[in-house]
Parts: C-alpha cells; structure tokens; sequence
C-alpha cells in the first residue's frame, strides 16, 4: 500500500465516492481510493454496486418520476444530507 493511501477507512470512501465517480476528487485522493478498493473486496463491490446503478438510472426518463414522489425524495435527501 502506497503512502498516500494510509488512513483511507470504508467510511471516508463511503462519503468521496460520488465525487470520485464524477471526477472531482484531487490526485492525490483518488490514489487513496484506488489503494483502499484494490485491498478491500466490499468496497470494491459497493463501487460496482454504485457504477450499476448510475448506470441504470442513466435510462431512466425524468418524465417517469411524478411530481410528488420527486419533492419527497428531495425533501428526504435534503434531511439526511443536513443530518450528517
């Protein structure tokens, strides 16, 4: 394991992986990342897991959410994000 990567828990990974699925986490980061899903089989599993899902989701017209179901996921979203 490199020296960047010391200190990467399953947790912190947790919390980056949407910023390094979209490119927005600093080299130094990502090597971090990259160090902890090569020597943790879960993450690495959630990370597909994650890739599956954006993938599929990629398909999904925004037309198919109705109005209400999509202010009350907001709204949950909203809710865990300021729980944090």
């Amino acid at each position: 394991m490199s020296e960047a990567a010391v200190g990467m828990k399953c947790q912190e990974l947790v919390e980056v992986i949407t910023d390094y699925l979209e490119g927005a986490m600093a080299p130094a980061d990502v090597e971090r990342f990259d160090d902890h899903i090569s020597l943790c089989p879960g993450c690495d599993t959630y990370l597909e897991q994650m890739r599956t899902t954006i993938s599929a989701l990629g398909h999904i017209p925004p037309e198919s959410i109705d109005a209400e179901a999509e202010q009350k996921l907001l709204h949950a979203f909203r809710d865990w994000s300021y729980g944090r």
